[in-house]
C-alpha cells in the first residue's frame, strides 16, 4: 500500500486561496447573469408596449445586458489567459523574485525598488521583445511599478505571443 505524498502547506493554502477566488468569481458571474436576464425582461416589456418613448428606453435597457455580457466574457477570458501564462511561468521557474525587495506597510513594493526591478526586466525585454515569457515578466514589472495601463497592454501582448508560440 502506497502512502500519499505529503502536501506542502504553502501549496495547499495557495490551492485553497485559488478555489475561493474561483468560487467568488463564479458566484458573481451567476448574480450578473440573473441581473442581465432581469434587465432583458424589463427591456422586452418596455419594447412590447409600443409607445415610442418606452420602445427607445427599452432598446437602451436591452443594450445594457448585452454590453454587460460582453464585458464579463472578455474579462473572464482575459483572466483565464493571464492565469494560464502565470502557471506556465511558475512551472518554468521564471517568476520575478520580489521576496527580497523592501515593502511599504501596505505590502506594496517600495517605488525605487520596483523601478529598479522594472529597469532590469525592461533590458531583458529589449533583448528579446518577441518572447512571451519576457513580455509576461515585463507586464508584472509594470504592475509592481504601479503602471497598470502598460501592464495590461504588455500582458495582452504576452498572451498573443504565447498563442503564436504553440
Amino acid at each position: 500500500m502506497t502512502q500519499p505524498e505529503p502536501v506542502e502547506p504553502e501549496a495547499d493554502s495557495r490551492g485553497t486561496e485559488v478555489r475561493k477566488v474561483v468560487a467568488l468569481v463564479a458566484a458573481l458571474v451567476v448574480v450578473l447573469g440573473f441581473y442581465f436576464l432581469l434587465l432583458g425582461r424589463i427591456a422586452i416589456s418596455l419594447i412590447g408596449t409600443g409607445d415610442a418613448a418606452a420602445v427607445i428606453i427599452g432598446i437602451g435597457v436591452l443594450i445594457l445586458p448585452l454590453l454587460g455580457v460582453w464585458i464579463v466574457f472578455a474579462t473572464v477570458r482575459a483572466a483565464l489567459s493571464h492565469q494560464h501564462l502565470a502557471r506556465r511561468i511558475h512551472d518554468e521557474g521564471l517568476e520575478l523574485d520580489t521576496s527580497d525587495l523592501p515593502r511599504r506597510p501596505s505590502g506594496r513594493i517600495e517605488r525605487a525598488a520596483a523601478d529598479e526591478l522594472f529597469n532590469q526586466v525592461k533590458q531583458e525585454w529589449e533583448a528579446d521583445p518577441d518572447n512571451w515569457r519576457v513580455s509576461y515578466r515585463l507586464a508584472r514589472a509594470y504592475d509592481y511599478a504601479g503602471d497598470r495601463t502598460r501592464a495590461r497592454e504588455t500582458m495582452r501582448r504576452a498572451v498573443a505571443l504565447e498563442k503564436l508560440d504553440h
